[in-house]
């Protein structure tokens, strides 16, 4: 198997403040489309979606306190040459919480938006994952697997 071949597992997270605003951040990588997007990444080996999701958070905007944290649904893009899959996990943070740029080689800002106002472009993935969230279909060429809570 090739490099380009590797299956690629992320999580992209869903921060939501009291007041229901959503985390996105100002997505302006080398040599890919800017974008907005949900802070995640790549899931690193040993760790539960959940966990990586608050390492990411911490890592790309510095937000440490999140409580509530739960796995959504996993989805799945069809339409790539590698396997790429990602968890949609869902958490929440105090209103006062702010998002700080410790990644500014990927990102140039972090905002808050309402769920009915999302700004566009979004990174693919992060747009599976709203879509899931928000109840709606996924963007052609993803599949969303939903996550049943264990009672």
């Amino acid at each position: 198997m090739n490099d380009t071949a590797r299956p690629i597992i992320g999580v992209g997270a869903i921060v939501i403040r009291p007041d229901e605003s959503v985390l996105l951040g100002y997505r302006d990588k080398p040599g890919e489309t800017p974008c907005w997007c949900l802070p995640g990444g790549h899931v690193d080996a040993g760790e539960s979606f959940e966990t990586s999701a608050a390492r990411e958070v911490a890592e790309e905007a510095g937000i440490t306190e999140l409580h509530d944290l739960a796995l959504l649904a996993i989805t799945q893009n069809l339409d790539s040459a590698a396997s790429m899959v990602t968890g949609a996990v869902i958490a929440h943070v105090k209103q006062e919480a702010e998002a700080l740029l410790l990644e500014p080689q990927v990102f140039t800002e972090w905002r808050w938006f309402h769920p009915g106002a999302l700004p566009a472009p979004l990174f693919p993935a992060s747009q599976t994952v709203l879509a899931h969230w928000q109840g709606h279909q996924p963007p052609i060429g993803w599949r969303t697997y939903p996550i049943t809570p264990v009672a």
